[in-house]
């Protein structure tokens, strides 16, 4: 989730149980946990592009880190703040514990995925619930934090929290209608489904993005579960097969070994895509939900040296027409 979103619902979940005088001190320190899970972001390397895929939403999103998190964000605020306003320790560590909480959790209920089981597992949790960016989740949220700050009211920080837990639930039951669209749509085209998946499209819980894959190839469409139902046929590609797609590349070359790394990153949903043959795409992520447009993509080469990495590349072009094109999907009515 964007770290605005991650801060506004760290600062609500402590503001529910701190006391009037405390309750503005609870959001604050809450919202500064609520974000610290992501200075993850920083472990890179500028000659491994795929270092930061495997430690971002890791060990510092696993749920056995939480109180890690807590205390140490908890010991720094109340060395910077807590002393001046006649916070004690212990409640420092409370208020950051349970804003550091909500970061992993919440991060959960996207589609990126996050190792919440990290170190017993590097399985990446998405229940794909919400967008990474969504203004009718946060907005709210952050006017549930002003409210509850200027009255100095537990109770308006409680209401903002059943809010969230909501409109994720929504977002849940969005997702179960679209995957039901999904599979009735494979069974029209007379496919048989191995696997499908629904993700929420930018900014909204109410167009989806579906994913599904069948012997030989992914296909993806866009579908409006609720609100005037509706499908979005797309189109499908093949899947990635390395020794078909990318002869001349070497099987223990570190080229090699990236395309492993960038499959478990993708959940396997990866391609080599159509319009730049040396690329591999992740297949389930697009600007426009029932377009293969991928948002990033790794770029092999045939000259490279056998321990070269892949780059890392991300796709940002024409954002505003394909922002527009989203939004005739969601409000189209034929």
């Amino acid at each position: 989730m964007d770290p605005l979103t991650q801060g506004a619902l760290g600062a609500v979940f402590p503001q529910t149980i701190a006391k009037k005088a405390f309750v503005g001190r609870a959001g604050l320190f809450g919202f500064l946990a609520g974000v610290a899970a992501d200075l993850d972001v920083f472990l890179r390397s500028s000659e491994d592009p795929l270092l930061f895929l495997e430690y971002h939403r890791q060990f510092t999103h696993s749920l056995v880190f939480i109180p890690i998190g807590g205390m140490l964000c908890g010991m720094l605020v109340y060395v910077l703040l807590g002393r001046r306003w006649n916070l004690s320790l212990s409640q420092s560590f409370v208020f950051c514990t349970m804003g550091y909480a909500t970061h992993a959790l919440l991060d959960s209920c996207t589609s990126y995925g996050t190792q919440l089981l990290w170190p017993f597992s590097d399985v990446r949790v998405a229940w794909d619930a919400v967008s990474i960016v969504d203004p009718l989740f946060t907005v709210p949220l952050l006017f549930g934090i002003f409210m509850a700050t200027r009255y100095k009211n537990p109770f308006l920080a409680r209401a903002t929290l059943v809010w969230a837990i909501v409109y994720i639930g929504l977002g849940i039951l969005q997702r179960e209608e679209a995957i039901i669209m999904g599979k009735e749509l494979a069974v029209e085209r007379g496919h048989k489904v191995m696997r499908i998946d629904a993700k929420p499209s930018f900014a909204n819980i109410f167009l989806w993005k579906i994913v599904y894959e069948t012997q030989e190839q992914f296909h993806v469409d866009a579908v409006r579960p609720s609100f005037f139902p509706k499908v979005f046929n797309g189109t499908s590609i093949t899947k990635l097969n390395v020794s078909k797609d990318f002869p001349w590349l070497i099987p223990n070359s570190q080229q090699a070994r990236d395309i492993e790394r960038f499959r478990w990153f993708s959940n396997r949903y990866v391609a080599k895509d159509p319009s730049h043959p040396n690329r591999v795409i992740d297949v389930r992520y697009s600007m426009v939900p029932n377009e293969i447009a991928a948002l990033w993509s790794i770029e092999l080469s045939k000259t490279a040296p056998i321990d070269a990495h892949v780059k890392f590349l991300t796709n940002r072009e024409r954002t505003e027409e394909r922002a527009v094109k989203v939004w005739s999907m969601i409000v189209s009515k034929h």
